[in-house]
């Protein structure tokens, strides 16, 4: 058994004296682990680096198997990450929520797709803000998609300001009334589009995206949300 396709480290560990296993998200595997023989060279290691985008080969006698991994480095997004803490901090984050989220070895290619975009926004300003487009697309692809297109309770489409916590539905802020502080707040730049305007915008999305990640994807497995997301957060109050 064999195959080839694109990957996104997602994270590798080593395994033996010289050897990784790494977990790669690919456009047409899913979430696929395998090992890397003599991954922990110097040579190597730094292909295997958390974001990386790598051309990927995969062998193995059966396809329940683990199977080796043999790769070529296409994009370095790791590297370019390394002179700003935040990027960086919002780059491990994706890779851990990603690698402890998706179902292995079920083909995603959205997810794919919107976490190479998030890799391409590294740099640019709005990056924070399309981070949590892809909590938002990783809540979607897993079957618990939120609804802002509208007022749950008006269809009013002006002032979105709150989502309900039971249906995941966007609700006005008139039509909220007395019970607001049932309701999860909704920032703007996730309902009308743009960027977030500053970093209060940006914590509310991340609290909106973790209430319904924790509920719907974590606790249900007695999980928390990995540790490398309470440290990209830690960056923004920086």
């Amino acid at each position: 058994m064999e195959w080839r396709d694109e990957g996104i480290v997602l994270s590798a560990r080593a395994h033996g004296e010289s050897g990784l296993i790494a977990s790669l998200l690919t456009r047409d595997h899913g979430r696929h682990a395998g090992f890397v023989p003599g991954g922990m060279s110097r040579r190597a290691r730094p292909v295997w680096q958390p974001g990386n985008l790598v051309a990927l080969g995969w062998r193995a006698r059966l396809a329940e198997q683990l199977g080796n991994y043999t790769a070529e480095l296409r994009e370095p997004h790791a590297a370019r990450a390394l002179e700003d803490a935040s990027e960086l901090a919002g780059l491990a984050a994706a890779c851990a929520l990603i690698d402890a989220a998706l179902p292995e070895r079920e083909p995603h290619p959205a997810m794919f797709d919107g976490f190479l975009a998030f890799l391409t926004a590294l740099g640019h300003p709005g990056w924070p803000t399309i981070y949590v487009r892809l909590e938002l697309g990783l809540l979607q692809e897993l079957g618990f998609g939120l609804d802002l297109a509208a007022c749950a309770l008006t269809g009013a489409t002006a002032d979105l300001a709150y989502v309900s916590p039971k249906t995941g539905r966007a609700v006005s802020r008139a039509a909220a009334g007395p019970y607001k502080e049932r309701l999860v707040a909704l920032p703007a730049f996730l309902s009308t589009g743009g960027l977030a305007s500053d970093v209060q915008d940006l914590r509310q999305g991340l609290d909106l995206t973790a209430f319904f990640l924790e509920r719907h994807v974590f606790w249900p497995h007695n999980k928390p949300l990995p540790a490398a997301r309470a440290r990209f957060m830690e960056t923004l109050q920086r």
